[in-house]
């Protein structure tokens, strides 16, 4: 799907407003230079107050609005946060969790495969539907939003469950067997004896069951996208807010949706993306975040959702908005839409702010908002539909991270898979190197020069065969700690590890423990080992660096070469600072982008625009002014119309942007 210009814009709420001011909301986005609002995703018991009983004036309010001021609209199915009468009438649609019975109140807390749900889900969007699809200013859809399982361990989830095994494993002794139930007798012999899962000690199974929970997620959204598709236009797309594991911020693969698999029934991905900002604005999660939602169908995405003001913490510094919406563009991504366009004056989110504060006046970050709309205006024709062209992929997994959480490194921290997944592709953006992130899918492996692989605890033999292929065809691979250890189902391998991929990695281990006063130093740069370390053993590798211990002083990061290619191993986690020293010396960087001479805080992004035109995006995540030296070319900076020559520098300053346009 392309573009022909970027939307940029905000979700607006004209039901939640103290008073009627939507006119005066329309012409102040106009005059911001934003082009789309998304409405509608959050008010069922707005548009439905009774059963059968439907009022639908706040949506054409809306509606007619933007027609009158050339808005574009994204319509939300109003599908995540259910009408009292519905819990009322039908209280099993109330999921029930491992936590227990929820209780009415908070948003996504229902059971999806509920057949009253499906029922009345279905009226509501078939009805929403009835009344846009007269509106050419609507432009698309958004499915549910930021769609989970919600944990639901209903009679409903739990039959669908024995059903899916079922089919998969015929034979009920086969099933067993794959997965170790013999251990503490949990044997099932009858599929009619499967018990409650939420009381299983099996991590295979409870494994096997969250895999299936988000084999839910992307049934429910492929069943409301089918109705969709009976109402839409051609022109019109459909899509989904896909979020990412919190950490009080956007941090990495979301592990309660496979997000791989349920954007198929999608036309454009589209996803969430907050992040820390002042001091702690590092623009490393619009990088990562971003990289997921580009790599679910392998181009241009939605920010459906991003911060303006937010969280307490998040009130940003003067120019931040403005390098937070240009970074969303440089990463591939076609649209960045604040929640919200107002601060809300009651209920839980009423200190998330919008980009108007409570008192609904033009503000600072209004008056940047009209700086970023209105050079979009201007160039946005220029950087809209980014193509990328990188040569760097991390992998990401699910099934690894589910593993990770059932068997945790470290029970005294917090370190979990994306925490590994984020060391890795953290330090590739210290050292602007761009890249993509992709499933471990082995069709996709072949597109790369270079593959990190983060604790790919669960992987099949065919993955991890193409893996040994890509080192032995040329291919440069790093692989952390607990990877190639267990199959799709979290069974260990008995077989040496890392299993198969220890030839081209030239490595052994049978040993592993807890670091406690261990370091790590590579280059002169020394930080602590911590939450795990594998006693690794070289058959044909090379140490390059050592556990600094009295007693353990086994290899802790190794390099071979294998094929035509080259292979690393990192038998613990440490640093930041001592990885980017590694990554230096096994990618033969030294940290600055050739073409300009910059480096972190200086990030560089690049992507070719429509015209077939390079398009390069210099980004300060400083506090400070940063000078940046143009070595190999000319340009055209877009955002003042000067021509950059060879030679010349180029000053940014503190947050500040340059976008330059190859001439």
């Amino acid at each position: 799907m392309t573009n022909n210009e970027i939307l940029y814009g905000a979700a607006y709420y004209d039901e939640y407003m103290p008073y009627d001011r939507i006119k005066t909301d329309m012409q102040m986005m106009k005059d911001a230079g934003m082009n789309v609002i998304r409405i509608a995703e959050s008010t069922w018991s707005t548009w439905e107050p009774q059963e059968g009983v439907f009022d639908f004036t706040h949506l054409h309010r809306m509606l007619d609005c933007a027609v009158k001021y050339n808005m574009k609209v994204i319509i939300g199915t109003p599908t995540y946060a259910i009408p009292s009468w519905l819990a009322k009438k039908y209280p099993d649609i109330i999921a029930v969790t491992h936590n227990g019975q929820e209780l009415y109140g908070h948003r996504q807390n229902m059971d999806i495969t509920n057949p009253h749900y499906l029922h009345h889900a279905k009226i509501i969007i078939e009805k929403l539907m009835e009344e846009v699809k007269d509106y050419d200013c609507v432009i698309g859809f958004q499915l549910d939003n930021e769609t989970k399982s919600y944990d639901t361990c209903t009679v409903y989830a739990q039959k669908k469950f024995i059903d899916h095994l079922k089919n998969k494993w015929p034979d009920i002794k086969e099933f067993n067997h794959e997965f170790g139930l013999d251990y503490w007798s949990n044997r099932i012999d009858n599929w009619d004896d499967f018990p409650d899962i939420r009381g299983t000690i099996n991590m295979s199974l409870d494994a096997e069951y969250k895999k299936f929970q988000r084999s839910l997620v992307s049934d429910f959204l492929a069943w409301q996208s089918a109705i969709v598709k009976k109402y839409k236009r051609p022109d019109q797309f459909i899509t989904q807010n896909f979020d990412f594991e919190w950490h009080d911020y956007s941090f990495g693969l979301q592990p309660e949706v496979n997000q791989y698999e349920a954007v198929q029934c999608l036309d454009i991905a589209g996803c969430d993306i907050y992040h820390p900002s002042q001091d702690s604005l590092t623009g490393r999660e619009i990088t990562v975040c971003g990289n997921i939602a580009r790599g679910l169908k392998g181009t241009n995405y939605l920010v459906l959702e991003t911060e303006a003001a937010g969280n307490h913490p998040w009130l940003p510094y003067p120019g931040q908005l403005r390098l937070q919406a240009v970074s969303h563009i440089a990463n591939g991504a076609n649209m960045v839409e604040y929640w919200h366009w107002h601060s809300i004056h009651n209920a839980i989110e009423s200190y998330w702010k919008g980009v108007l504060s409570h008192d609904l006046k033009p503000n600072r970050l209004y008056r940047e908002c009209c700086v970023i709309g209105n050079e979009f205006k201007k160039f946005g024709n220029q950087i809209v539909n980014l193509k990328k062209n990188n040569h760097f992929a991390v992998i990401a997994d699910n099934a690894s991270l589910t593993g990770l959480n059932e068997f945790k490194l470290n029970n005294e921290s917090d370190t979990n898979y994306n925490s590994i997944f984020r060391w890795l592709c953290d330090t590739l953006y210290l050292l602007n190197i761009e890249y993509d992130v992709i499933p471990a899918d082995p069709a996709q492996f072949v597109n790369y020069d270079n593959i990190l692989v983060p604790a790919l605890y669960s992987a099949s033999d065919e993955v991890l065969l193409a893996l040994d292929s890509f080192v032995q065809n040329g291919g440069n691979l790093i692989v952390t700690f607990k990877s190639c250890f267990s199959d799709e189902h979290l069974k260990i391998h008995s077989d040496v590890q890392p299993y198969i991929l220890n030839k081209a990695l030239g490595i052994t281990y049978d040993e592993f423990t807890l670091p406690v006063n261990v370091n790590v130093t590579f280059n002169g740069v020394t930080s602590a080992a911590k939450d795990w370390m594998e006693m690794v053993n070289t058959t044909t590798a090379k140490a390059l660096c050592t556990y600094e211990h009295k007693v353990w002083n086994a290899a802790a990061v190794t390099e071979n070469s294998y094929g035509k290619g080259r292979a690393m191993y990192l038998g613990t986690y440490f640093g930041e600072d001592t990885l980017l020293e590694i990554f230096k010396y096994f990618f033969k960087t030294d940290g600055f982008d050739k073409e300009f001479h910059a480096a972190y805080p200086v990030v560089v992004k690049r992507g070719i625009n429509n015209d077939g035109c390079n398009v390069s995006f210099l980004l300060n995540y400083s506090n400070d002014t940063q000078n940046v030296t143009c070595n190999t070319a000319s340009y055209k900076s877009l955002t003042d119309d000067t021509i950059i020559s060879v030679g010349q520098t180029i000053s940014l300053k503190p947050w500040d942007i340059c976008i330059l346009l190859e001439s």
